[in-house]
């Protein structure tokens, strides 16, 4: 699982990616901070399990605070892009190549306003965020588009050969990893049964941007809602995108992660609020920006919305879901004795045998039937699994 972050440039993309990884990557109020991409590793919630059957869990990965089991996801952190990134304008081609291995995307935008369309601040309210959304999205369909075009040639060739439109399709766009059910169902839908070297340019561009809304699909994170400027801009967002827009501070997150990871607070990823431990150990300047956060933050949005923005990316776009296997379903541990040690995400439609298939390829080889940890129910290997599942695979020995 890996999710992209992108977005125009100087947005504040390595402020969230640095607040949901705490890993340290340069960051400033300038165009192009960031040229190689960072990666890390994130975690979304999932309600936890071990408080059902009153165990404790000992992850292998990520951690479970008794309400909620951290489970982790990879978050790669590009470089900013400007309009014509796809003709390899500004760090253009690099920025697209780096985004082909994600399964979502999200959008980090400036909903303040105060980075102009190139990345250089500006006043807030000067520059339209709803622009910087627009530019991610034709950006990245020009380049699916141009990626078709010099392999048109190819692609006759190969229907030329017998092979069918969405065939020669998933063969040139491989590389974006896009399902060949995914291009049938848009070639159906726009009704292109020609072969795209006779698709004119409005044709190639719809299919582009469906191919993209289908198989690259966005979640809006709206940064910077601490800025008075941005909350006007955060409703119309809504109002005028088909994506998920989800108010976001990534600076908020940010200093509240690193704040409980140096013992000064009591605050995990998605909480609500957070707990000074001891005020002596703060200075006046860090209470102001805590009591900040918590009112211009917290108790107007909830939370940050860094934790939200992952968790909509994967449980609403993707809808995926979250499931977890054990070796001994009685004590709910695997072979060490560890209790509930691994977290597996799965597909919406996601089965006992591609459970199998995660945790290792003999197992899924050898593979019999799974068990229901709950019921003590045997379940065959094409039973579609349930959000928080806990699964017993019995294997052939």
């Amino acid at each position: 699982m890996l999710i992209g972050l992108v977005g125009k440039t100087n947005v504040g993309k390595t402020t969230f990616f640095s607040a949901a990884t705490l890993v340290e990557a340069e960051r400033g109020n300038r165009p192009f901070v960031t040229i190689n991409p960072n990666e890390g590793v994130g975690f979304i919630r999932v309600k936890s399990v071990c408080t059902e059957f009153g165990v404790r869990c000992q992850p292998k990965y990520g951690w479970c605070n008794g309400r909620y089991r951290y489970v982790p996801v990879k978050l790669l952190d590009v470089a900013g892009l400007v309009r014509g990134a796809h003709k390899g304008r500004g760090l253009g081609n690099k920025f697209l190549d780096d985004l082909r291995r994600a399964s979502v995307n999200i959008i980090i935008v400036d909903t303040s306003g105060s980075t102009d369309e190139e990345g250089n601040p500006v006043p807030p309210s000067s520059h339209d965020p709803l622009e910087d959304v627009i530019i991610v999205k034709e950006e990245f369909a020009l380049w699916i588009a141009s990626i078709i075009e010099r392999a048109k040639s190819k692609i006759r060739g190969r229907i030329v050969g017998g092979a069918s439109i969405d065939s020669a399709l998933y063969e040139v766009l491989s590389g974006l990893d896009i399902r060949k059910e995914t291009i049938r169902e848009v070639i159906d839908e726009l009704s292109l049964e020609k072969p795209p070297i006779e698709w004119n340019e409005d044709q190639l561009l719809s299919f582009s941007r469906e191919i993209l809304k289908r198989g690259k699909p966005f979640v809006i994170a709206a940064n910077k809602i601490d800025v008075p400027e941005a909350e006007s801009n955060i409703n119309r967002l809504s109002e005028e995108l088909n994506e998920p827009v989800v108010p976001v501070s990534a600076e908020a997150e940010l200093i509240l992660r690193k704040a409980a990871k140096a013992g000064l607070i009591r605050y995990e990823p998605g909480d609500p609020d957070f707990e000074i431990i001891d005020e002596s150990k703060l200075t006046k300047a860090q209470l102001r920006a805590l009591d900040t956060i918590r009112e211009k933050v917290l108790d107007k949005f909830g939370s940050t919305g860094v934790q939200d923005s992952l968790e909509t990316a994967v449980y609403k776009v993707l809808k995926m879901k979250v499931v977890f296997p054990v070796e001994n379903e009685t004590k709910l541990s695997d072979k060490d004795g560890n209790v509930l040690p691994d977290s597996i995400i799965l597909p919406e439609n996601g089965t006992v045998k591609d459970l199998a298939e995660k945790i290792h390829s003999e197992i899924a080889r050898k593979a019999l039937y799974g068990i229901d940890v709950r019921n003590k129910r045997r379940i065959s290997l094409d039973h579609v699994l349930s959000h928080r599942d806990i699964v017993k695979i019995v294997v052939a020995r």
